[in-house]
């Protein structure tokens, strides 16, 4: 059996005040308030959406069913404006698709698992009452509903258990499937269409309404028996998505709050009442979900009048452990537009303006010091390594320079310039033997050259698929990421490069240059601050990539672009920055709250 002493390798401290250097977890005795303590990493008190991938086929009044790793989507109105049957199955990050529905049609309800489930109702050319049953491989047509209808809400665990709701022409009728056959059940109380619902054939909460009708924030909750009338929406509207466990616990997703106005607007039921959360990051109409309030799926919909959508997104609820940014040491020379290395507590930080400067500084967890200059000043430039081995590319003195100098943790030496002048760039590797530049402007013009460095000379290696300048940067010379940038206007878009060539993945959920990142992977980054000249705007936003997705975790303290950025996913640091700043920020992936021990 595991002991207190044996897990941190002390017995129970005492402290006048809050033990130095408590780690999550550790208790400690405070003789100052006469009570016991710990740490208590501090949890998120609202959910977020992220990026995942697209479906194959982009649709609106799309059907769906299972979890957020194991999503399936049928059924549904195409950009050829036509309805489809296409399946498609979500494994937590990409589609496949699957053999069709037998009837291809649109807006029509489906619960459910990814190997169990059951689409029912929907529009042809005409509504219907078509129930068709999933067993993992393929559909089979199974009996109608008794009541033909479409703009139908459902919930229930698998095939064998559904809950059709509502619907058009406008119905309060209910029915149950049993595996079987559909029995009408008791009425909702008010008759209403593009109606959403979550849960089981006995728990189920459903909501909304079609817009004009004046009911769209009305919500019933069934026990298995009769509907109730229980607490509103917070926004009013119809063409949710949904997903939820019961009558105690859903989403509601997205929709229509007037006539051809989409919404991302997000909300939480508790079982008694509504609470708003983060909205989607692209407001939409008749979408389909999947999951539950800790873990869910949003995909398809519509943005009016006629953009049928294959964008996905994932929910994370509240209650998951938080990140958050503190104030570190400031910069002794504040300045804007330099460039980075080394990880949180070992960390250079080099160039910038104004003026343009070759200044460079050490930080050790604590201050910065100021150490042996660049050979050549400059700003705009790219940096990677170690606070012991590092490389500083690029940049303009004006004008733009090909210049790369190597730092052995003293000073800085001249080494092979670049093949290609140019500024605005980024720099990813593990040392100063070892990089990829990236990206940048060659004068005016922007790039998507990418050289690589052997720690002799530079290779012109494949270009990004797209050209820009003012990227941000993550990873190692045989596996990287291109963050952002701007080719103008400011841009979202992210690249992966794999050894050989780069391919677009998932995009940042805010398009944004000149951010600050961090350097360690390729499939564990984070990219915060930045600006879009064209909104305009400058961002404290901080996204954090998994090798998949792109999710929004805390802000920074200081709104700045410019800034250069170094160390990890679970230990960064921010420094620098427009408007001109010393200003040093540092992440750390979870923070604690002190809890006090009591008894009663």
């Amino acid at each position: 059996m595991s002991t207190y002493k044996k897990e941190f390798g002390t017995g129970v401290q005492n402290a006048a005040g809050t033990l130095s250097g408590v780690v999550e977890g550790q208790l400690w005795y405070d003789s100052t308030a006469a009570s016991f303590k710990y740490q208590y990493p501090t949890l998120t008190t609202a959910g977020s959406w992220s990026t995942g991938n697209n479906m194959n086929t982009a649709r609106t009044q799309v059907m769906g069913a299972g979890t957020q790793t194991q999503g399936l989507a049928f059924g549904g109105f195409n950009l050829s404006n036509v309805n489809t049957g296409a399946t498609e199955f979500y494994d937590g990050i990409s589609w496949t698709e699957l053999n069709d529905l037998n009837t291809a049609r649109r807006d029509g309800a489906g619960n459910g698992t990814y190997t169990s489930a059951l689409a029912y109702g929907g529009a042809v050319t005409a509504v219907v009452g078509n129930t068709e049953s999933w067993n993992g491989t393929c559909w089979a047509a199974v009996n109608n509903l008794n009541t033909a209808r479409r703009s139908v809400a459902g919930a229930g665990a698998d095939n064998t258990s559904a809950l059709a709701i509502g619907g058009s022409p406008t119905t309060a009728v209910t029915e149950s499937w049993n595996g079987t056959s559909w029995t009408e059940t008791n009425d909702m109380n008010t008759a209403r269409q593009r109606v959403s619902a979550f849960g089981t054939q006995t728990s189920a909460l459903v909501f909304g309404d079609n817009v004009p009708s004046g009911n769209a924030a009305l919500t019933e909750s069934w026990n298995g028996t009769s509907w109730t009338e229980v607490n509103d929406l917070n926004t009013a509207r119809g063409y949710s998505g949904s997903a939820g466990s019961d009558n105690t616990s859903g989403l509601a997703i997205g929709g229509e709050t007037t006539p051809g106005t989409s919404v991302g607007n997000t909300e939480l039921w508790g079982g008694t009442s509504w609470s708003e959360q983060n909205d989607l990051s692209s407001a939409r109409l008749a979408l389909a979900g999947a999951g539950t309030t800790s873990s869910a799926l949003a995909f398809g919909g519509g943005e009016p009048p006629t953009v049928e959508l294959a964008l996905t997104e994932e929910w994370t609820g509240a209650g998951a452990p938080v990140g958050a940014w503190s104030t570190g040491g400031s910069l002794n020379t504040a300045r804007e537009y330099l460039a980075g290395s080394g990880t949180q507590t070992a960390a250079l930080a080099f160039g910038g303006t104004p003026p343009i400067t070759g200044i460079t500084e050490s930080y050790d967890g604590t201050s910065w010091t100021e150490v042996n200059d660049l050979n050549t000043a400059r700003q705009n430039l790219g940096g990677n390594g170690t606070s012991t081995s590092s490389l500083a590319v690029g940049g303009d003195t004006p004008p733009v320079t090909a210049a790369t100098e190597s730092w052995n943790g003293t000073s800085w030496t001249e080494v092979n310039d670049l093949n290609t002048a140019r500024s605005q760039l980024a720099a990813a590797g593990v040392d100063n033997t070892s990089s990829l530049a990236f990206g940048g402007r060659i004068g005016a013009p922007r790039s998507a050259l990418t050289e690589s460095w052997n720690g002799t000379s530079w290779t012109e290696v494949n270009d990004l698929n797209t050209t820009r300048g003012r990227v941000g940067g993550s990873g190692i010379q045989p596996s990287a990421l291109c963050i952002g940038g701007d080719t103008p206007p400011a841009v979202a878009n992210v690249e992966q490069w794999n050894g050989t060539s780069w391919t677009e993945v998932n995009d940042l959920n805010t398009a944004r240059s000149d951010m600050g990142t961090s350097k360690n992977s390729s499939t564990s980054a984070l990219a915060f601050g930045g600006a879009n000249p064209g909104v305009p705007a400058i961002y404290a936003v901080t996204e954090e990539w998994n090798g998949a997705a792109w999710t929004e975790v805390a802000d920074l303290s200081i709104v700045r672009a410019g800034l250069a950025g170094t160390g990890t996913t679970t230990s960064a640091l921010a420094f620098g920055g427009s408007p001109t700043t010393g200003a040093t920020e540092e992440w750390s992936s979870s923070s604690n709250t002190v809890k006090t021990i009591t008894t009663s």
